[in-house]
């Protein structure tokens, strides 16, 4: 790829430079050395984890007493040096702060991937060259567009819903976009050295107008380079967040074109590379294609028809239902497909999302007989579902539509993502903030459903060709959901209630598990007085519809059968940050405890740095003023007041009783994920497993948490104390 190749033939890439200097081509093959080595360690790691998993998983089922603890030389040295590698691969920078806007890094260990991608290529581009010796100008311009276009098909491979180097690695498509993203800015340097050297070399004799006026290959060189910034500029998260649906289409149509204006610009020799990256393109949109009539047409599921449960072309009928919070759930019955806890499927509902399709994640395991997803409202194809959701609350139209609820046909294609099974784990702690829940949810409830001696007998065979050995490691279980309202306990209420049931009897039967489920709830007037809530306890709780054992049933909900009664309101993402507290009760009376939201609602941002030390009757820790002094602008308001809005009633506070841990506890403010992690770390007989779903701030928190733990506790350096493994989502596109 250069500026000025015309005529060269097949000499170019096998041209000698000098002595000892390898060929364009020796070139192109020693980066893809370097790219195949790496992917066949990251395949020989996910080979070992599997050969770990079902280790671990049949020494539990033999009743083994530590069954996730290394106990071999082999297997010692390789947690070792695992917790090391771990130490600096989680870790991220500090965000850096610019007003009222938070930029955020990548992990350490990402970014040490993408500098090792860049140092290589920059090497290959001036080997046993001298930048400084403008004799050598030329042979640079060369060899940077040789090393340029060699990397294309590595772009197509981290971007491929199926790819080899996922398969291998066992990282799902959207863990390595970001590889993707960055691989693409790499391409744009070594383009932009390809450039700006053969500009630098005719510069000597004033000759970079005359190429460009005169030179078509020159102008064709230019054009690429021009798509490939667009590419690269239209990439960056500001865009993508800002119309999604618009950023997808344009970068298909802006990659075909730099794809066929590179083919023009380049000799023959070289285009080897181009139709191995059409290849991979071709392949994966086959494969999904392939996968979606498979998964979507009626005539591949006997089993459906012969029991009357699918009808007509389209196999997945879903029912949409409006909840609190501009939230839609989507639900599947039946569906045609498998799955594993954690994975998303892109849904299409063409009747009111023409030709588009979203990423969701499933909420619901195989074993339900239903798929379900949970969706915040937003902006876009989310506004548009929850609308269709709001209208299925009219009054029937015909007879039919009183024997059940309404369903619209939908297309799914997935399912995608892959997460290590946690039943390998000892303990495990879920985080997530708000519709982060959607993702942390049905893996807790997988480790649940492993521990019940029934499953094995509930689960579809062809779902649990899927998985890996039936049982579970786990012993503990750690689960928080960060809310804004209480009224989003709605969502999963039936599923945490029912884990917790289930464990408390077979705790019963002398089962050695048990479940911590805790609700944060930051912005609501019921719950701002701080005091520990228990779901079977307070009559607070009772009245808003949690019942004995942390059963929720719905009582005045927002939505009726009257459409008129319909209400709708927005609400701003939970934001989790902890912040540096001493070993002090969380009890203690902040300076700023609670301020008010953009709605008016009282919001808790104090971090409780300590739930196990709020013990009823529990003392005021966040608390908003009814005397409301407002000083605001159009954009960050800013609300205060005088007296208190909302406080315990003293009869309840002297009747509380000391809160059961098996139950579902509800407090008032922000929680404090270091210690949350330290004490179930503590507790620890093996390996623990930590998973956060949530905003960046939430999962940064996290991030810094475990490596700081991790260090702090010597983690397999002759302490004791176990390792620690880390799954990340965060909200984002």
């Amino acid at each position: 790829m250069d500026m000025s190749m015309s005529g060269m033939g097949m000499a170019m890439g096998s041209m000698s430079m000098g002595t000892g200097v390898p060929n364009l081509f020796d070139l192109q093959k020693m980066y893809w050395a370097v790219i195949g080595a790496a992917v066949a360690f990251a395949a020989a790691l996910n080979i070992l984890e599997t050969i770990l998993c079902r280790q671990r998983i049949r020494a539990a089922n033999r009743n083994t007493l530590t069954p996730s603890k290394p106990k071999s030389f082999f297997f010692l040295t390789v947690a070792t040096t695992t917790a090391m590698l771990r130490e600096v691969a989680y870790a991220p920078f500090p965000p850096l702060q610019f007003r009222k806007y938070a930029f955020h890094s990548q992990p350490i260990g990402r970014i040490i991937l993408v500098l090792s991608n860049l140092i290589i290529l920059i090497t290959l581009c001036f080997y046993k060259l001298d930048p400084k010796d403008q004799w050598q100008w030329e042979n640079i311009g060369y060899r940077t567009g040789f090393i340029t276009i060699c990397q294309l098909p590595l772009l197509f491979l981290l971007a491929g819903k199926n790819n080899i180097i996922g398969l291998l690695s066992g990282y799902s498509y959207e863990r390595l976009n970001m590889l993707h993203r960055w691989a693409a800015r790499c391409l744009l340097l070594t383009a932009t050295l390809h450039m700006g050297y053969w500009f630098r070399d005719w510069a000597r004799w004033d000759y970079i107008s005359e190429k460009i006026k005169e030179d078509s290959i020159t102008v064709k060189g230019l054009i690429a380079w021009a798509i490939l910034v667009w590419i690269v500029f239209s990439s960056m998260s500001p865009v993508r967040g800002w119309n999604y649906e618009f950023f997808l289409i344009q970068h298909i149509l802006s990659f075909a074109a730099f794809v066929a204006v590179v083919y023009i610009h380049t000799p023959a020799e070289v285009h080897v590379w181009i139709w191995i990256s059409v290849g991979l393109f071709l392949f994966d949109r086959l494969a999904r294609a392939g996968f979606i009539l498979c998964n979507n047409i009626s005539l591949f599921h006997r089993r459906q028809r012969a029991g009357a449960k699918v009808g007509g072309l389209w196999a997945c009928k879903a029912e949409f239902e409006p909840l609190s919070h501009n939230t839609t759930r989507i639900t599947i019955p039946d569906p045609p497909i498998c799955w594993r806890a954690g994975q998303h499927v892109f849904l299409s509902c063409h009747s009111v999302l023409p030709l588009q399709s979203h990423p969701f994640t499933i909420s619901s395991l195989p074993e339900d007989g239903e798929m379900v997803f949970v969706i915040r409202s937003k902006k876009g194809g989310t506004k548009s579902l929850f609308g269709h959701a709001e209208k299925q609350l009219t009054l029937p139209s015909s007879e039919s539509d009183l024997v059940g609820p309404k369903r619209t046909s939908v297309v799914i294609d997935g399912p995608y993502g892959q997460v290590r099974p946690l039943r390998q784990f000892d303990s495990v702690v879920f985080l997530a903030g708000s519709a982060g829940a959607t993702f942390t949810v049905p893996l807790m409830r997988d480790i649940v459903s492993a521990w019940n001696p029934h499953t094995k007998s509930r689960i579809n065979p062809k779902c649990s060709l899927l998985g890996v050995d039936s049982g579970a490691v786990t012993r503990h279980i750690r689960f928080v959901w960060v809310v804004k309202s209480v009224s989003q306990f709605d969502w999963f209420s039936q599923q945490l209630s029912a884990a917790t049931e289930d464990v408390e009897t077979w705790r019963r039967d002398g089962r050695d598990i048990s479940i911590e489920l805790s609700v944060y709830v930051t912005c609501d007037d019921d719950y701002t007085s701080g005091q520990k809530l228990v779901t079977s306890e307070l009559p607070l709780l009772e009245n808003r519809g949690l019942q004995a054992h942390g059963e929720l049933e719905e009582v005045g909900s927002i939505y009726s059968h009257d459409e008129k009664a319909v209400m709708k309101y927005k609400e701003e993402d939970v934001s989790v940050h902890s912040v540096p507290t001493s070993t002090a009760s969380s009890q203690e009376t902040p300076s700023k405890p609670a301020t008010y939201g953009p709605n008016g609602t009282c919001c808790c941002t104090r971090t409780i740095a300590d739930e196990d030390s709020i013990v009823p009757p529990a003392l005021e820790i966040c608390k908003c003023e009814s005397s409301r002094s407002r000083s605001s602008t159009v954009e960050g308001l800013m609300i205060t007041g005088t007296t208190p809005l909302m406080a315990p009633a003293p009869a309840e506070a002297a009747n509380a009783k000391p809160p059961l841990r098996s139950h579902i506890t509800f407090l008032s403010g922000r929680p404090q994920p270091r210690n949350i992690i330290r004490k179930t770390l503590e507790q620890a007989y093996g390996e623990s497993a930590v998973v956060v779903c949530g905003p960046r701030g939430l999962v940064d928190d996290v991030r810094r948490s475990v490596v700081s733990l991790s260090d702090e506790r010597a983690i397999h350096k002759g302490t004791g104390a176990q390792g620690v493994y880390l799954h990340t989502e965060a909200f984002n596109y």
